[in-house]
């Protein structure tokens, strides 16, 4: 009845999943990515917004798949074509921005709730009313139920909140849900790229807001919210992944408090929250 392809890069494994089910499928649905799109300065990109190309050079059939990561965005593209190729008139494909929620052990989400809970003085990246912009992986999944049971075709833009939302209502949303004491220190860009701190990789779920990365938080999701997507509460993705945490191994917990995988380690944060305290001082003596 339906196929829910959930992993893939590779055009090639839509293409060799095809000739396996050879005609005997129904509706199939492709998750993809945002990072399909070309141009990330753009706001309010939708699902008409221009998406990469992969170098001419590149064949995406013999690719080494230890390649994939470099090519990630142009190589969804390529597989959402095979997907069109392959299935004619029933497809699905959905394009969330960053899951996150329980069991993301990629830490670019966890990491605040994570840190937070941990207390002290928390680093916060740039503005507190830069945008952010993320889906609860259980709002992708049950999205992707309605389309299967409404049998809804096209692509789609899956990404949350409903509502624009500021990093700093994100990162004080996360603070409501754990009694640690705690405060936050907004420190500007200019200064932590001065430090070596890089944005989604160190300050996760955040890219500044403008440049090359000015729409990257700015996406438009009014497509999929109108085919039936909708969205938990901030509190509930907060306080279940906080919960998921704490029963991970204590080495899995320590090593995201080091930003092992994705976020800052605290000794290194304190560094920077020690620097930026100097400057400030400096500043205000001179």
């Amino acid at each position: 009845d339906v196929v829910l392809d959930n992993p893939t890069t590779l055009p090639a494994w839509v293409r060799n999943a095809a000739r396996q089910l050879a005609g005997n499928v129904k509706h199939y649905i492709f998750q993809s990515t945002t990072s399909v799109y070309s141009d990330q300065s753009i706001i309010g990109m939708d699902e008409n917004s221009p998406v990469s190309a992969l170098p001419a050079d590149v064949d995406p059939y013999t690719l080494d798949p230890s390649h994939a990561t470099r090519y990630y965005g142009p190589l969804k593209v390529r597989a959402e074509q095979e997907v069109a190729k392959q299935y004619p008139g029933i497809w699905t494909v959905v394009r969330p921005c960053l899951i996150v929620g329980p069991l993301d052990r990629t830490d670019r989400f966890t990491y605040w709730p994570a840190r937070i809970d941990a207390g002290g003085e928390v680093l916060a990246p740039d503005k507190p009313d830069d945008p952010c912009q993320f889906i609860d992986v259980r709002d992708l999944a049950e999205f992707s139920v309605r389309l299967a049971e409404a049998r809804v075709f096209g692509t789609f833009n899956a990404i949350g909140p409903e509502k624009p939302l500021t990093i700093a209502e994100m990162l004080y949303g996360v603070k409501s849900i754990t009694a640690t004491p705690g405060k936050l220190t907004w420190v500007p860009w200019e200064f932590l790229q001065e430090q070596g701190v890089r944005p989604w990789r160190h300050m996760t779920v955040w890219q500044p807001p403008y440049g090359a990365t000015a729409g990257y938080q700015r996406r438009s999701a009014a497509k999929a919210i109108a085919a039936g997507l909708t969205f938990r509460s901030l509190a509930d993705t907060a306080k279940t992944t906080l919960d998921w945490h704490r029963t991970r191994p204590q080495a899995d917990q320590e090593a995201t408090l080091r930003g092992a995988v994705g976020g800052l380690d605290m000794k290194r944060e304190a560094e920077v929250l020690a620097a930026w305290h100097a400057k400030v001082k400096s500043a205000g003596n001179g």
